[in-house]
């Protein structure tokens, strides 16, 4: 979906969202005012526009247009996510199809790739009667028999649209780069790229280059040749040419025995369109926007918001999923009040005062300023813990960097994870020859970056292991705790992996703490009131004045129950619940409790709340051995707060225990 689809909905989200005058939409749109006066009256009597602007029919359209934005895309097309009905390909290559119908003019000739997806667009394609159309197959052919290789794709195609049908005579890979070169003299061959590169328009899909994916099974290259030691960088395929995660080339003995063309020569063609969807390619997409290999993109509203979230834009896009409103006054949305300079250097700015403030626990990589190490910890023989997140969540994750806690944190963006380079130079830099553990929340963009670190670091034969943190019991039923999000129980998890590294354990051991302290550690937190980024000053969620919202993320990720607001001790027994539904603890088991502040909510309420907590334990037969109060997970300025209980055996108490001293942190 796009603005442009729907003039209601522009006109309506520059009214209300940016605040606009009419004279300024009618610039914006180039249309007349009084087509402008006309849009906003009907979007008023739909209710589109009202007091209120129905933020959950424009979730596809942010997204979008951030994606256009960060990418410098010329159109992003992005689709509802939906999980029944027709599949993804399917609907990914019917709204290609539309859209190629919408460009192609007389004489065009059409550059088609192969894939799922593209046989899913030439099987929607309408009947057309321009004339003088040619589809160009810009790939060798496939060796295989696969049902979408690109000979299939482009005569259907052709079919489809009365075209003429230009084949590559060739194979998409040969034995030799000698042959290659031999091939492409001939004249039939160098004819038929000659049509390839006068190409008016190009659509493609994009496959990851992980094992499973399509390009495994599309016949073009051999198990041989997909594990050809010039690939280890490749994350991504586009058009038959293998890119790594920057979207730069990946050259060696495969890409010159390949015959198609080059990125260099498609990027030449005005009209580049990528179509390509689901969770499986968010690094393989991300890949190709990076290295602009694609100017218009066709995804879904789940990818595209994991491709925003990997590249460290903010998340607030996906709060506005659901069926939450807005608050608009006035034609304008609500801003809030930062103490900041210029929202684009607040994360170096942070990083630099905090550095200042800490200069005995904290140091930057000169070479990589985001990536944040312990100047007490890392040590020869020793496993390196690396944690790390988005920013606005302080002290997580950079608070609990010190001596017996964690080595290393890289910084993402607000809200947003970090890079994959500064994940590896963290990972570099307390590599001791040990191994190095990686311990973090559960969430697509981190999963996503650190994974890819941890491939790189393999290639510099460092070893890296991952323990994902699931504390958050509101966000996936118990069946399915693979799926939940980490959230302030990364304090305890944090706590005991890295008191376990500095007693010298090895990295099975790190790994099996730290996965045992997640499985014993139980979160449910409430909403309040709203957090704003700095980037937009306004709310990424709104909740009534006298409402709560039981479950709700660090991120505004919706909660699973909003209420009228209680009193501290209701509330606080819905949540005890909720975690004494999941937590086998019997009388005369003992826990660590922590009461955590989600940004504004101030000590006085929290220890209410402790109170409470420490009541319905103690009539549980429940002790408790230790207990923290305070701010220790936000959520930037949201009101709320969290309880967290781990459930401690011996050696968890006594890893508890050991001492570490953190910038934000000290214990023992």
């Amino acid at each position: 979906m796009r603005f442009r689809d729907d003039p209601l909905l522009w006109a309506g989200w520059l009214y209300a969202h940016d605040g606009l005058t009419q004279n300024q939409i009618a610039k914006a749109m180039g249309v007349s005012r009084a087509t402008v006066n006309n849009y906003i009256s009907e979007a008023r009597a739909r209710g589109i526009v009202n007091l209120t602007m129905e933020t959950s029919r424009l979730s596809e359209f942010m997204i979008a247009e951030a994606l256009v934005e960060r990418f410098q895309l010329s159109d992003c097309i992005v689709l509802p996510s939906v999980r029944e009905g027709r599949s993804l390909p399917e609907r990914l290559g019917e709204t290609g199809a539309r859209v190629l119908e919408r460009l192609i003019r007389p004489g065009d000739a059409i550059g088609m790739s192969w894939g799922r997806t593209m046989l899913a667009l030439a099987a929607s394609i309408g009947p057309t009667r321009l004339a003088d159309l040619s589809v160009v197959q810009v790939t060798g052919g496939s060796g295989g028999e696969a049902e979408f290789s690109p000979e299939v794709c482009v005569a259907r195609l052709a079919t489809a649209l009365g075209a003429r049908s230009v084949n590559i005579s060739a194979p998409a890979l040969v034995s030799s780069p000698e042959i290659r070169d031999v091939l492409m003299r001939e004249p039939l061959l160098k004819a038929q790229f000659d049509c390839a590169r006068r190409l008016d328009k190009i659509v493609f899909g994009i496959s990851s280059s992980r094992l499973g994916a399509t390009i495994h099974r599309s016949g073009l290259f051999g198990r041989e040749d997909l594990a050809d030691p010039s690939l280890q960088r490749a994350v991504a395929v586009v058009a038959g040419r293998f890119i790594d995660d920057r979207g730069i080339p990946v050259h060696g003995r495969v890409d010159e025995r390949t015959i198609g063309l080059t990125l260099d020569e498609i990027a030449r063609v005005r009209f580049r369109i990528a179509v390509a969807g689901g969770p499986e390619k968010t690094t393989a997409i991300l890949a190709a926007l990076r290295g602009r290999h694609a100017n218009v993109l066709i995804t879904d509203a789940d990818t595209g918001h994991a491709v925003l979230q990997a590249e460290g834009v903010p998340e607030s896009l996906g709060a506005l999923r659901g069926s939450r409103r807005t608050q608009v006054q006035g034609g304008n949305r609500v801003k809030t009040k930062k103490l900041i300079n210029d929202p684009a250097n607040i994360i170096e700015e942070m990083l630099a005062g905090m550095i200042k403030a800490h200069p005995n626990h904290l140091r930057q990589l000169e070479h990589s300023p985001r990536s944040v190490i312990a100047v007490d910890g890392p040590r020869k023989g020793k496993v390196g813990i690396v944690v790390g997140g988005g920013s606005g969540h302080e002290p997580t994750f950079v608070g609990y960097v010190g001596k017996g806690l964690a080595d290393a944190c890289p910084i993402g963006n607000v809200f947003a994870s970090p890079t994959p380079d500064p994940i590896l130079e963290c990972t570099k830099a307390v590599d001791n020859g040990a191994g190095v553990l990686y311990v973090y929340g559960n969430y697509a963009g981190d999963v996503m970056n650190f994974d890819m670190a941890a491939e790189m670091a393999a290639m510099e034969d460092i070893e890296v292991r991952t323990v994902l943190s699931t504390d958050d019991v509101a966000s996936a039923p118990p069946d399915q705790k693979e799926k939940r999000r980490g959230v302030a129980g990364n304090f305890f998890i944090f706590k005991v992996t890295g008191a376990a590294a500095d007693k010298m354990m090895s990295l099975d051991e790190c790994e099996r703490i730290a996965k045992k302290a997640n499985e014993r550690t139980f979160t449910v937190g409430v909403a309040l009131a709203p957090c704003s980024l700095p980037q937009t000053l306004r709310h990424n969620f709104e909740i009534g004045p006298g409402e709560m919202e039981i479950g709700m993320g660090i991120h505004g990720e919706p909660g699973v129950a909003r209420e009228p607001l209680r009193s501290a001790d209701d509330v606080t027994d819905d949540i005890l619940e909720r975690i004494f539904a999941e937590m086998d603890a019997p009388s005369g088991s003992k826990v660590a409790v922590l009461v955590n502040s989600l940004g504004s909510t101030p000590l006085m309420e929290l220890y209410v709340v402790n109170r409470r907590v420490a009541e319905r334990l103690e009539r549980k037969g429940i002790s408790v051995h230790a207990t923290w109060v305070g701010t220790y997970c936000s959520s930037l300025e949201m009101a709320g707060m969290s309880i967290t209980l781990i459930h401690l055996d011996d050696e968890l108490t006594e890893l508890l225990d050991h001492p570490c001293d953190c910038a934000m942190f000290r214990a023992g």
